[in-house]
C-alpha cells in the first residue's frame, strides 16, 4: 500500500527501494467509507466532541426561553362578529342593492372597510367612552390589542376581537366597540344615501339640457337638409342611381346599333347625308317629279334619234333645245322644293329618278341618322343625371354620418338621463324604507381561559429553539476549527491513507505499556508465557503490519517518521512501532534524527552521551554507538548524540548517506526519528535515504492548513509520503477504535472474572 495522490514520487536514488504501487487501490478502497454513513459519523464524533459547547448553549437558550414564558402574564381574547352586507336569503332586496351597487359602481371593499374601522377618526370618539372606566385607554393601546379581519374570506361578515390581561376590560370595550361601529354604518347608510341623492339632483338639469339641445340640433338639421330619414333617402337614391346605369346602358347599346346601320347604308348608296336628304326630298315633289320624268323621256327620243340622225339634223337640235329649255325649269323646280341655291352639286343625282329599293335605303339611311342623334342626345341626357345622382348619393353618405351622431348622442344622453331618473327614484324609495344597519350576530363575552402563554408549547420551543442555537453554535465553532479531529477528516482534506489508529493514552491510563511496568512483566513474553495486551499496543502492531503489506514483495527496510509541529507524538510512535516490530522477530535500529530535541533516549531509559551526531562528524564505528534496548532483544538504538551546532548540515552531508547505507546492511527494520517539518529541513534529507515518510497527525491538535502547507513542500522537494498515523484517537474520533477498545474490554471483564473464580473457567 503506497500513498495516493497527494504522496509525493521518490527520488531517483531509491527508486529501487521503494514499494510497489499495485496495492495502493485495494488498501484506499479499505479505509474509504460510504459517504452517507461517514457524514453522519462525523456529525455524531463532533457533538460527542462538543458537548460541552452543545449542553451550555441549548441549556442557555432554553432556559431564557423557558424563563421568559413562565415569567409572561397570562393574556386573554375575546371576540364578537357582525353582518355587514344582507344576506342571499333577502332576494328582493339583495337584487335591488346590487342593481343600485351596479348603476352607482359602489361595492363594499373589506379591506378598505377595515382600514377605516381601525382609523383615528372612528376610533377616538369610542376611545374616549373607554376613557371614562379606564382612564389609560389611549388610541395606540387599542388598536396594538384591536384585531379586524373579514371571516373566511368568503363570507359577508366582519370579526373583531381584542386581547388584554384583564377580562373584564376585554368585555367593556368589545361592547363599546360592537356599538360604535354599528352606529357608524347607521351614520355611513344614511349619508351615503343622501348624497347619492344630492349627487342625482344635480346631475338632472344638465342631462335634460343636453336631451333638448340635442333635439334641437337634430331638428335644424332635417329641416335644413330636407331629411326624414337618411337611410331611406340613401336607398332610394342607390336604387334610382342603379336604373340610371342599366338605362344609358341600353341606350348606348341602342346607339351603337343605329351608328353600325348608318354605316351600312351610306357603303351601300355612297351618298353622303345631305345627298341622301335632297333625293328623298324631291322624290317627294310631283312636279319635280313630272320635269324629271318628261327630261327622261326626251334624252329617250335623243338617244334614238341619234341612232338616225346626225346631230346637226333639225330633230336632234329641236329634242336638244326641248331638254335645254326643260332643265332650267327643273333646276327652279328643285330650288323651290329644297329652298336652297346650290343644286348644281346634285343636278347628277337628281336627273336619274330612283328605283324604289334605292329610295327605300335612303329613307333608312336618314331614319337611321335621326335615330343616333336622338339616342345621342338620350345617352349625354342619362350621363348627366348619373354624375347628380352620384354627387346626391355622396352629399347623403355625409349627412347619414352626420344624423346618425347627433341621433348616438341625443340615445346617449337620453339613456343617462332615464338612468339617473330610475337612480333618483329607487334612492328615494330607500330613503322612505327603514335603514339597515350592521347586524350584531355574536355578542362579545368575557373570556375565562387564557390564549397565552401556552406553557407546554412554550417549554416545547424553548427546547427546540435551545437545540438548534446549540447544534449552530457547534457548527460554527467546527467550521472555524482548524484542527484535524477524525480520520474521516484526513480522508476529505488530506487525501491520504491512514496507516495506524494509536489511542489516546488518557484513555488507556493503567493500560498497556503502563499496566507491563506494573506488574513487571515486559511488552513480549516468551512463548511460555500468555502475552497480555492492550489496545495502545495491538495499534502499533496494526501498523507494523499496514506498512508490511504495503509490498509484500519489496518490504520497508528504511522509514523516516515525523510530523508537521513539535508534540505530536512522533518520538513516541516511532519507539513503541520499533517494540512492535522488534516483537514480531525482526532486527530493528531506531535511530533518533531529532538533533534538535532528542527524546528517544528518554523514552528507552538509556544514556545519551555518544550518538548519531558523533557518528557523522567523528571517526567513530557507528555499531560502537548503537546500543541495545533493555525491553527488547531485537531492539536497537541509536541516541542522537549531543546536539550540535547545524544538525541540517550533518544529515545532509555525504557521511550521513553512506552511514544510512552501511545500516541497511545490518538491520531489517530502520527507523528514523526526524525533527518537525514545519520550517525544517532536516526530515527531507532524511527521507532521501529512506523509502518513504509517515507523518504523525495528533487528533484535535494539529493545524490543517500547516500540515497542508508541509505536504505542499513535500510536494516539491519529491518526498514519498506512504501515510498518515493518527494519534491520539478518542472513542469518538474513529469507530474502528471504538470496536477495538470494546473488543479489549470485553477481554478484560472475562480475564477479571476468570482470576475471581478460577475453578469455573472454561479456558
Amino acid at each position: 500500500m503506497v500513498s495516493n495522490a497527494n504522496s509525493q514520487p521518490p527520488s531517483p536514488g531509491n527508486r529501487d527501494n521503494l514499494p510497489s504501487s499495485k496495492a495502493s487501490p485495494s488498501f484506499s478502497s479499505l479505509l474509504k467509507p460510504q459517504e452517507e454513513s461517514l457524514n453522519l459519523r462525523q456529525l455524531f464524533s463532533t457533538a460527542r466532541r462538543r458537548w460541552l459547547l452543545l449542553a451550555t448553549v441549548t441549556l442557555a437558550v432554553s432556559a431564557l426561553v423557558g424563563g421568559r414564558v413562565l415569567r409572561e402574564d397570562p393574556r386573554y381574547q375575546s371576540q364578537f362578529r357582525l353582518l355587514v352586507e344582507p344576506i342571499a336569503g333577502d332576494e328582493r332586496f339583495d337584487q335591488f342593492s346590487q342593481r343600485l351597487a351596479g348603476q352607482l359602481g359602489v361595492r363594499l371593499d373589506y379591506q378598505t372597510q377595515i382600514q377605516v374601522l381601525r382609523s383615528p377618526v372612528l376610533l377616538e370618539p369610542i376611545v374616549e367612552k373607554i376613557q371614562q372606566r379606564y382612564p389609560e385607554m389611549s388610541y395606540g393601546a387599542l388598536v396594538g390589542n384591536l384585531g379586524i379581519a373579514r371571516l373566511e374570506e368568503v363570507t359577508k361578515i366582519l370579526e373583531i376581537t381584542y386581547t388584554d390581561t384583564d377580562p373584564d376590560k376585554i368585555k367593556f370595550v368589545l361592547d363599546t366597540l360592537a356599538q360604535g361601529f354599528i352606529d357608524y354604518s347607521r351614520r355611513e347608510q344614511r349619508t351615503s344615501n343622501q348624497k347619492g341623492l344630492d349627487f342625482v339632483e344635480g346631475q338632472l338639469p344638465e342631462l335634460r339640457d343636453r336631451v333638448d339641445r340635442l333635439q334641437k340640433t337634430m331638428q335644424v338639421f332635417r329641416q335644413d337638409n330636407n331629411l326624414m330619414d337618411p337611410e331611406v333617402q340613401g336607398q332610394k337614391l342607390s336604387e334610382r342611381l342603379l336604373g340610371l346605369k342599366q338605362e344609358q346602358q341600353a341606350t348606348q347599346s341602342s346607339l351603337s346599333q343605329a351608328e353600325s346601320l348608318q354605316a351600312t347604308l351610306q357603303q351601300q348608296l355612297n351618298l353622303e347625308l345631305d345627298q341622301a336628304m335632297t333625293v328623298a326630298a324631291l322624290s317627294e315633289a310631283p312636279r319635280y317629279q313630272t320635269l324629271l320624268n318628261e327630261l327622261q323621256k326626251l334624252e329617250t327620243e335623243i338617244a334614238s334619234e341619234s341612232a338616225r340622225f346626225t346631230s346637226n339634223s333639225p330633230a336632234i337640235r329641236a329634242l336638244r333645245k326641248r331638254r335645254d329649255n326643260l332643265l332650267p325649269l327643273l333646276q327652279e323646280e328643285a330650288v323651290g322644293v329644297l329652298g336652297v341655291s346650290g343644286v348644281n352639286e346634285s343636278a347628277e343625282a337628281m336627273a336619274a329618278s330612283p328605283n324604289p329599293i334605292r329610295l327605300q335605303l335612303t329613307q333608312d339611311l336618314i331614319k337611321a341618322t335621326n335615330q343616333k342623334q336622338v339616342l345621342a342626345v338620350q345617352n349625354a341626357a342619362l350621363s348627366q343625371a348619373e354624375r347628380q345622382i352620384q354627387q346626391r348619393v355622396q352629399e347623403m353618405a355625409i349627412l347619414t354620418r352626420q344624423y346618425n351622431d347627433l341621433q348616438q348622442q341625443l340615445e346617449v344622453a337620453t339613456e343617462s338621463l332615464n338612468r339617473f331618473l330610475l337612480v333618483k327614484e329607487d334612492l328615494q324609495i330607500e330613503s322612505a324604507q327603514q335603514t339597515l344597519s350592521w347586524e350584531l350576530i355574536s355578542a362579545p363575552s368575557q373570556p375565562q381561559v387564557p390564549i397565552s402563554p401556552n406553557v407546554p408549547r412554550g417549554l416545547l420551543i424553548g427546547a427546540v429553539a435551545g437545540a438548534m442555537a446549540g447544534v449552530s453554535a457547534v457548527l460554527l465553532a467546527e467550521k472555524l476549527d482548524v484542527r484535524l479531529h477524525s480520520t474521516e477528516e484526513i480522508n476529505e482534506s488530506l487525501g491520504l491513507p491512514v496507516l495506524g489508529l494509536v489511542p489516546s493514552r488518557k484513555e488507556l491510563k493503567g493500560k498497556g505499556r503502563d499496566r507491563s511496568r506494573q506488574t513487571g512483566q515486559p511488552l513480549a513474553f516468551p512463548s511460555m508465557r500468555r502475552y497480555r495486551a492492550s489496545p495502545f499496543l495491538e495499534a502499533f502492531r496494526s501498523l507494523h503490519a499496514n506498512l508490511s503489506f504495503i509490498s509484500p514483495d519489496r518490504p520497508l527496510q528504511v522509514l523516516t517518521i515525523s510530523s508537521s509541529m513539535p508534540l505530536e507524538g512522533k518520538s513516541t510512535n516511532s519507539y513503541h512501532l520499533a517494540q512492535a516490530a522488534a516483537a514480531m522477530g525482526r532486527k530493528v535500529l531506531l535511530v533518533d534524527a531529532d538533533l534538535r530535541r532528542p527524546q528517544i533516549h528518554a523514552m528507552a531509559d538509556l544514556p545519551n552521551v555518544w550518538g548519531l551526531s558523533h557518528a557523522i562528524s567523528m571517526d567513530i564505528e557507528v555499531e560502537d554507538l548503537i546500543q541495545r534496548s533493555p525491553n527488547e532483544d531485537n531492539l536497537y538504538i541509536l541516541t542522537a548524540g549531543q546536539i550540535p551546532p547545524d544538525p541540517t548540515r550533518l544529515l545532509s552531508s555525504q557521511k550521513m548517506h553512506n552511514l544510512s547505507v552501511k545500516l541497511r546492511e545490518s538491520y531489517d527494520f530502520i527507523i528514523f526519528d526526524t525533527p518537525p517539518l514545519f520550517g525544517l529541513a532536516d526530515a527531507k534529507f532524511l527521507t532521501a535515504h529512506a523509502d518513504g515518510l509517515v507523518l504523525v497527525v495528533r487528533m484535535g491538535q494539529t493545524d490543517r492548513t500547516l500540515l497542508k502547507q508541509v505536504l505542499d513542500g513535500l510536494k516539491v522537494a519529491q518526498v514519498s509520503v506512504l501515510g498518515i498515523i493518527a494519534n491520539g484517537v478518542n472513542d469518538y474520533s474513529s469507530s474502528s477504535y471504538s470496536y477495538y477498545h470494546r473488543y479489549f474490554n470485553a477481554e478484560d471483564d472475562e480475564r477479571s472474572q476468570s482470576n475471581q473464580n478460577p475453578m469455573g473457567s472454561s479456558r
